[in-house]
């Protein structure tokens, strides 16, 4: 598997719905936006991956048709909420395979006013198991279903762990004060804990303040294969994708409790496989976008992630370990609360947030010293994207590596290649420690009909085991 970066980004402003144009116009803006930032011409992408919730089929290609009809591949995805996370993670991973060399996540939204409304009346809800649930718990009231779902769920963590709801209501009042510097959020004004706590209630512990707006707005991202940032002459802002996982429900999310019923586990589950398949843990991270639909959701994401101990993300609120001074920077972008939630664009628009961040180009917003960052993006009925970036070519790549790099040839066109990046996959997710029986270093030479050779180095001597492509025969160990 090759390495994958994000080259540029690019946002529209997150405005009010109704107040500032067709989707064509947001998407158009991104896009354009950022093409520029990466330095790139619509001709160089090859494919285009597109998320989006309300719209018709095919928007993705009446935004794109706007920049240029080179008969690229374009996937429209739904994915609810986390439709632009998914969108991120397909780009992703048609970078890291090989499919192609520069792609891109673009996600939008022109939504209606008012609450989201389930648009099928004559079909069963993607939702049904979640309505069942409540239902039998709680009954269903006429508020909307999420706020019902995270009021429920924060109400849980109270009883359960003596969390207060001012706990919530400082999450709030922290992403207002963080969009205060964010020129593309839909909400820059300021509110004290007191305004937060007063503003009208909307069901249960949820108030007004508490609650993420809906959103009209658009954000993408351009991803490329290191062979492309090299070549192009990239790699002074090139962002590295270390690694990106995803996750739909599990059966412990239908187990009758509200937490999980919104997602804990599944953020549990993908976020424990990210960290273990990059190396990295919890404390490593510096700055974090989450997905804050809901003050409630931030706050039970933040022990679904590992940032503090189960029943102890009060403690964390309380301590600033979650704004400008403490052990994180959660959402300095304002986060869905203040930010803005239109929901094909909101995975994408976290992504643009960390690739500022980690560049240092993110103003007054920026945090101090920011190497690693982390995203969480959800969506109901579901799935969860969770990802970390870093500044990929540092220092630490020396003259040897990038000649190396340079004279590689691409792995594509050896029928073998696709078993190699399986074979990788098995040794990442060997849970069952089999690999233990056979450490050691391997070499694989495989020749082509034309002659043309290929080398392949699986490293199963230390940690989960690496299988690296190389045509170079003198670096490999036989």
């Amino acid at each position: 598997m090759g390495r994958v970066f994000v080259i540029g980004v690019g946002m529209s402003k997150f405005v009010k719905p109704g107040t500032g144009g067709d989707y064509v116009d947001f998407a158009k803006e991104a896009l354009c936006k950022a093409l520029n930032d990466a330095n790139v011409l619509i001709e160089q992408i090859k494919r285009a991956y597109v998320g989006y919730v309300y719209g018709d089929s095919c928007c993705g290609q009446r935004v794109i048709y706007e920049s240029g009809m080179t008969g690229m591949p374009i996937f429209n995805m739904n994915n609810n909420s986390s439709s632009g996370g998914t969108a991120l993670h397909a780009a992703k991973e048609a970078v890291e395979f090989s499919i192609s060399d520069c792609v891109l996540a673009l996600g939008f939204e022109k939504m209606e006013r008012g609450t989201l409304k389930h648009d099928f009346k004559d079909r069963s809800s993607p939702l049904e198991k979640h309505i069942r649930i409540m239902s039998d718990l709680h009954g269903l009231s006429s508020e909307p279903f999420p706020v019902q779902l995270f009021s429920h769920a924060g109400m849980e963590h109270v009883k359960k762990y003596g969390t207060r709801l001012e706990h919530f209501a400082k999450i709030a009042y922290k992403n207002h004060k963080h969009s205060v510097n964010n020129p593309y959020a839909q909400c820059r004004d300021e509110y004290s804990l007191d305004e937060i706590l007063k503003s009208p209630n909307i069901f249960g512990l949820l108030t007004k303040l508490q609650c993420c707006p809906i959103s009209d707005g658009a954000a993408a991202a351009v991803l490329a294969s290191e062979h492309f940032v090299r070549t192009h002459g990239l790699e002074s802002r090139a962002v590295e994708v270390l690694g990106m996982e995803m996750c739909t429900d599990l059966p412990s999310s239908f187990d009758r409790t509200f937490i999980n019923l919104v997602g804990f586990d599944m953020t549990r589950t993908v976020a424990q496989r990210l960290f273990q398949k990059t190396n990295r843990k919890p404390s490593d991270v510096q700055v974090v976008e989450v997905h804050d639909c809901f003050s409630v959701n931030e706050l039970l994401t933040y022990e679904a992630l590992g940032l503090c101990e189960l029943g102890k993300a009060g403690e964390m609120i309380d301590r600033g370990d979650n704004t400008y001074g403490g052990k994180y920077v959660v959402n300095p972008s304002g986060g869905l609360i203040s930010k803005g939630h239109p929901l094909g664009a909101t995975g994408i628009a976290q992504c643009a947030e960390l690739c500022y961040q980690i560049r240092g180009e993110a103003g007054k917003r920026q945090v101090e010293g920011a190497t690693l960052a982390l995203q969480h993006n959800l969506g109901f009925g579901g799935a969860t994207v969770v990802a970390l970036y870093a500044l990929g070519m540092s220092s630490q790549y020396n003259d040897q590596t990038r000649k190396e790099v340079a004279m590689a040839k691409d792995e594509l066109g050896f029928t073998v290649a696709p078993y190699f990046k399986i074979l990788e996959q098995v040794l990442l997710l060997d849970e069952q420690n089999t690999i233990d029986k056979f450490r050691g270093i391997y070499g694989f030479k495989v020749q082509k009909r034309t002659g043309e050779e290929g080398y392949w180095l699986v490293n199963t001597k230390t940690g989960k085991g690496t299988v690296e492509f190389n045509n170079i025969s003198d670096n490999i160990l036989f």
